[in-house]
């Protein structure tokens, strides 16, 4: 059976690595044996993270602090990994905030769209083409089974995770040949420091940042299809929510974020 390493390559990237599901990714692809380069805006998360991974993994941890939101993040990144052959990408940033969409800043919504839309395209189209080249890597975008209706009160939120979805259904079928295997992942609630801020009890469903990214990896790996509902509680609910009309969907999703914590 073909090794994770030998089957993607020697190197992954990770944008949004510094801590939670990004850290968990970082750390379940070196325990694969595959060196990392994480990116994120917090270079002091960044920097204990990568530590942190090459203590328990001992493989090699290049980290990119930088602002994801930003298109520039695209030159910091092939700067750190010009002399690298990146074999997978994973997009795991996001933002997100919680309240009613126009009663908040545009900016907000805004850089929802600039980090979790603008971000997933930005990494494919700097790493991408080069696996494309040398027939084989992989790409993984974040989406979420919030993403399959509206969201009250995270409405861009779940609006940018259906893109990615979207995105990587496309992209999927377009690389189908090519050698490169993409996925979109799509989990619930995960018990990050971020979700743990917004809510005092867990979502049906809530999964660990570990169980995440291995049951995401694995599915990669499987080459089964484009998208993978992530855990048995979240497909069990995405089945019933897609069998209801639209609107009894949404209400659904109302009255599960109704509780959540804004800033």
């Amino acid at each position: 059976m073909t090794s994770f390493a030998d089957r993607y390559g020697e190197w992954a990237v990770i944008a949004g690595a510094s801590e939670g599901l990004g850290l968990a990714f970082a750390s379940a692809l070196a325990s694969r044996k595959l060196n990392v380069v994480l990116l994120a805006r917090r270079q002091d998360a960044l920097e204990k993270a990568a530590a942190s991974i090459r203590q328990v993994h001992r493989v090699e941890v290049r980290t990119v602090p930088c602002d994801l939101s930003n298109a520039n993040f695209v030159d910091a990144l092939k700067s750190a990994t010009d002399d690298l052959e990146v074999g997978l990408a994973i997009f795991n940033a996001g933002y997100s905030f919680i309240g009613e969409t126009l009663s908040l800043p545009l900016e907000r919504a805004l850089r929802v769209v600039e980090v979790n839309c603008m971000g997933p395209l930005r990494l494919a189209h700097a790493l991408v083409p080069k696996m494309i080249e040398r027939k084989r890597g992989g790409l993984v975008l974040m989406s979420s089974i919030a993403g399959y209706q509206g969201g009250p009160r995270l409405a861009p939120y779940a609006a940018s995770k259906a893109f990615n979805r979207i995105l990587a259904e496309g992209l999927w079928s377009e690389l189908s040949e090519s050698g490169v295997d993409v996925l979109a992942s799509c989990p619930g609630a995960i018990r990050t420091p971020n979700y743990l801020k917004t809510t005092d009890k867990e979502a049906p469903g809530t999964m660990d940042a570990s169980a995440v990214a291995e049951d995401t990896l694995v599915a990669l790996a499987e080459r089964r299809g484009p998208t993978k509902i992530i855990g048995v509680v979240n497909r069990l609910a995405s089945a019933f929510l897609g069998v209801l009309p639209r609107t009894a969907a949404i209400a659904i999703m109302k009255s599960g974020t109704a509780d959540l914590r804004g800033e």
